[in-house]
């Protein structure tokens, strides 16, 4: 029945069911059972009511959220206390929650994290939601490693303040992850959150819970590229040495527009270190 088309008396009911006041996901419901398929019920809502009611009107009720890390920034106030260090917002949005700010980590400690990593790495793998494993993939050509949460002074120093910029437990974290983009390399655009869908999830999940926000920090700055992009809202950031970008996602759903990517490094490298944060303790 997907390939149904809407009929004069399809159109007639659905408009007339909608002026009863009846949502768009009861008239779904009432189609699917007379045959038709999700979708394509879906695609009739579309048609016929796109202009009494806007488009995200028939779209499935957002997943309930859950509480974020959420940096405490008053009224006109742009420098944030993070423990041992002041830092500067440079840029903010709502909706998708992304913080961009200036001077996390000086140039020192950029340069001993970079040095701390460089014998560790090797070729960057992403995580298998099917399987609840990582491996390599074509869409993440990168190097990288992780650090053991706390595992030297510079690592423990950098992530408390990070626990104190975004008001998180520091036990929620994930260890740091170090990356370098070589010319050429990116990361394609993704989500970092976990799939609730995938087999493979409950057991990512058992460690710590859901992803709810990532804190990415530049250790250098390239000379040409590696930008980090938010394609949903057109959005990006520029590599700079001791600056950060911050995202949260109360949510494992698309609506939270956190897509998000690394744009292809044209000259020189990129490093980067990440955090991601978790609802409860990471062990």
């Amino acid at each position: 029945m997907s390939a149904q088309p809407v009929t004069p008396e399809l159109r007639q009911w659905i408009l007339a069911q909608a002026a009863a006041g009846q949502p768009p996901e009861a008239l779904v419901k009432s189609m699917r059972a007379s045959g038709w398929s999700e979708d394509a019920a879906r695609r009739a809502l579309h048609a016929t009511l796109n202009v009494a009611l806007p488009a995200d009107a028939v779209e499935k009720p957002a997943v309930p959220g859950t509480p974020v890390p959420e940096p405490l920034i008053e009224a006109g106030r742009m420098v944030l206390e993070a423990g041992d260090r002041s830092v500067n917002v440079v840029a903010s949005m709502h909706n998708p929650r992304v913080l961009v700010f200036a001077g996390l980590l000086s140039d020192a400690e950029c340069d001993e994290m970079i040095d701390l990593s460089r014998q560790r790495l090797a070729r960057s793998e992403t995580v298998q939601t099917d399987t609840g494993s990582s491996e390599v993939n074509s869409a993440r050509t990168s190097e990288g490693m992780f650090f053991g949460r706390g595992e030297f002074e510079l690592c423990a120093r950098i992530e408390a303040r990070m626990a104190a910029l975004m008001r998180w437990p520091i036990e929620n974290g994930e260890g740091l992850q170090v990356l370098r983009y070589r010319p050429g390399a990116e990361y394609k655009p993704h989500y970092d959150y976990f799939d609730p869908a995938q087999p493979g999830t409950p057991a990512l999940l058992a460690r710590g819970g859901q992803r709810v926000a990532s804190l990415i920090c530049y250790l250098n700055t390239p000379e040409k590229g590696g930008s980090t992009i938010f394609p949903d809202v057109g959005f990006e950031v520029a590599p700079v040495k001791g600056n950060a970008v911050f995202f949260s996602y109360d949510r494992a759903h698309p609506d939270t527009r956190s897509l998000h990517g690394g744009s292809p490094v044209e000259a020189g490298e990129k490093w980067v270190a990440t955090k991601w944060v978790r609802e409860r303790r990471f062990d």
